[in-house]
């Protein structure tokens, strides 16, 4: 039987196989027995995040010089995978911190920058946010409203950002605002905000369908002063750095589209053998065997347009349109599978006595988080008709 929780792909590395069963033994001690009790009070558990830190969880893209883990992303995404199997929602909140905020101060900071806040983000000792979209801007983000204007040595904050994770707990924000006009790709700037700093304060925390374990909420600013040394990068380059940080934040979501139906398939896969109706075992049936065939299909499938992208980052390639394909088909993989497992278990599959319907509700996160499908589609199509 095929049990994505319990072994690791065949042909993984020594390494890889390391962080597999490190992911599995935090998941299963750290993790699953507090699955349901977090998603219905949807709790972040920030607690555990020590406890990843000190397993190399947080920094796993990170050189060892600034505390992290000098990996690459077949190691990352195992991880991320791994976890997700379990609960999405954590698999969810180690990619945007590790993806988004740690990777974006390592790619983009200064020596100074980065030995001020990596070792601190890859302990797990504070906890990363990334603040790019708005309210009226979630595609579209060059038509931000958040401003950045400077004032002296100082820079002046003012908006507020939307549907950030860990927007509320996080203690190391990287932001993107605006210091030019409205549209101009060369007009946004990124900063770092400190927890703590006057005017920095957090928003709405959202009450959301899925991935309830990890926490979303609004960041607001109001007159937060920072000073230019928190500014990441050039003036300006604000917009063109985050795009690159999505390139790969793309390849953690398609893993966390992985965990997600993996995690389905094996509930679904499991419950077949033992349900019987007829007087013999629900997959014995074609109708929920030729389900399974097609479960498994696609998610090897999008194992191994992840793997590509994975491999292509790792060699310091460009990965922006093989990132979308896997991130594109990967989560609608994962929207599939959990649907698919739903019907197989029926009404069972409906209730929360089986881990089906939440593998459901997370799944649909994938489809839109860093990138609807309509936007991963979009960048496809323009890089090949730009070549």
């Amino acid at each position: 039987m095929i049990d994505y929780a319990l072994k690791p792909k065949i042909d993984t590395s020594e390494t890889q196989r390391m962080v597999f069963e490190a992911a599995r033994d935090f998941s299963a001690q750290y993790i699953q027995p507090n699955i349901m009790e977090w998603d219905e009070a949807q709790y972040f558990p920030k607690e555990i995040f020590t406890k990843a830190g000190a397993l190399g969880f947080m920094g796993m893209l990170i050189p060892e010089s600034y505390g992290g883990s000098a990996m690459g992303y077949h190691e990352y995404v195992t991880l991320i995978e791994t976890v997700s199997i379990v609960d999405p929602s954590i698999g969810l909140s180690i990619a945007a911190h590790n993806s988004l905020c740690t990777n974006h101060i390592y790619t983009f900071g200064t020596e100074d920058q980065r030995m001020r806040w990596l070792p601190k983000l890859c302990s797990g000792i504070a906890i990363g946010a990334w603040g790019l979209t708005e309210h009226n801007t979630g595609s579209d983000a060059k038509g931000m409203s958040t401003t950045a204007k400077k004032e002296g040595e100082n820079w002046v904050l003012n908006g507020t950002k939307n549907f950030i994770t860990h927007g509320i707990s996080g203690d190391i924000a990287v932001v993107i605002a605006r210091n030019g006009e409205k549209g101009d790709n060369r007009g946004m700037t990124a900063f770092v905000v400190e927890r703590g700093t006057p005017g920095f304060t957090a928003g709405k925390k959202e009450n959301k369908l899925g991935m309830r374990a990890s926490e979303t909420a609004e960041m607001v600013f109001d007159n937060c002063i920072i000073p230019d040394e928190n500014r990441l990068g050039p003036v300006g380059d604000g917009f063109i750095q985050s795009m690159k940080i999505l390139d790969g934040g793309r390849i953690s979501i398609a893993a966390l589209s992985l965990g997600v139906a993996k995690g389905a398939f094996n509930a679904s896969l499991k419950y077949s053998k033992e349900r019987k109706q007829f007087g013999k075992a629900i997959s014995s049936f074609q109708g929920i065997s030729f389900k399974l065939a097609d479960m498994a299909t696609e998610i090897e499938a999008a194992v191994l347009l992840t793997e590509k992208a994975s491999e292509l980052k790792n060699q310091g390639k460009n990965v922006t349109q093989q990132g979308a394909m896997a991130k594109l088909f990967a989560s609608e993989v994962c929207v599939k599978v959990a649907n698919e497992a739903i019907q197989i278990h029926g009404g069972y599959g409906f209730t929360k006595d089986f881990p089906v319907e939440k593998f459901f509700r997370d799944s649909k996160l994938c489809t839109i988080g860093e990138g609807t499908s309509e936007i991963q589609k979009l960048v496809i199509a323009r890089k090949l008709l730009s070549e």
